[in-house]
């Protein structure tokens, strides 16, 4: 382990406590046997996934130095793959579903998960290490100065548990924030009402001025909003209240 040196690059902070490690393993389900890490490191996650006898594990690792360990020390591990989680075809890698883990780099995590969005009728959960700030936004419900644009997004197809925090001595080199640990799971929404694209335009334009109100704040999606939006700020109005007032107004553009 002493020549895989944390990169500062690539946003690598490795997880040195073993306990931390086995819960963060023990918070993934079982029901899908194939299962992504992405970006294992050192293996600090790897070797408990590999005691799970259900899971059949991947990995992936943008690090050459890091894929050469796992190489050396993981021999039983019969997938590595040295590419970049943000450009492969990861779905195209698996024939059914498949659930990701991870300690994830805090430079990328908001991209993951938007990428895991575009995945997630073949991604039934994701367990994931992730800075504690993001932890809550994503979490956050609505009334509360956490929720916004991510919040939104991930919990209309997944159900979010906010599961422990991290600190930061448990980490080699330490961070300057504290971490979290979340888990998402699959919830029983298969398709929206609305259009998809014209849904993620309207909640990321609501919350980049997220001080307005609504109908300030989507003057140019729709000049007359339903009443009951109008006056309501992004932050108080649910998911389902976003899937209705995107359907309004598209039911409005029809008139």
């Amino acid at each position: 382990m002493n020549f895989v040196k944390p990169k500062k690059r690539l946003g690598q902070h490795f997880l040195t406590d073993q306990n931390i490690a086995f819960k963060i393993v023990e918070s993934l389900g079982s029901d899908v046997s194939d299962v992504l890490e992405i970006g294992p490191g050192t293996g600090m996650l790897t070797q408990y996934l590999l005691k799970r006898p259900e899971i059949n594990l991947h990995v992936i690792e943008i690090d050459r130095d890091s894929v050469a360990y796992l190489n050396e020390n993981f021999q039983e591990l019969k997938h590595i793959w040295l590419e970049d989680f943000l450009k492969a075809d990861i779905a195209g890698k698996f024939n059914g579903d498949f659930s990701i883990i991870g300690n994830f780099p805090y430079n990328i995590s908001s991209q993951i998960f938007f990428k895991v969005l575009e995945m997630r009728n073949r991604v039934p959960e994701v367990v994931g290490m992730i800075q504690k700030e993001v932890a809550e936004r994503i979490a956050g419900k609505h009334g509360k100065k956490t929720y916004g644009i991510l919040s939104v997004l991930l919990q209309t197809f997944y159900d979010i548990e906010y599961l422990f925090t991290v600190h930061e001595h448990v980490f080699d080199p330490p961070p300057k924030v504290k971490s979290a640990v979340i888990r998402f799971r699959r919830n029983s929404r298969t398709e929206l009402p609305c259009d998809e694209k014209f849904f993620i335009k309207v909640v990321k334009t609501a919350f980049n001025q997220r001080r307005k109100m609504m109908r300030n704040s989507l003057k140019t999606v729709c000049e007359n909003l339903p009443a009951r939006f109008a006056e309501k700020r992004p932050e108080q109005l649910s998911v389902e209240d976003f899937i209705e007032l995107c359907s309004a107004i598209e039911e409005l553009k029809k008139m």
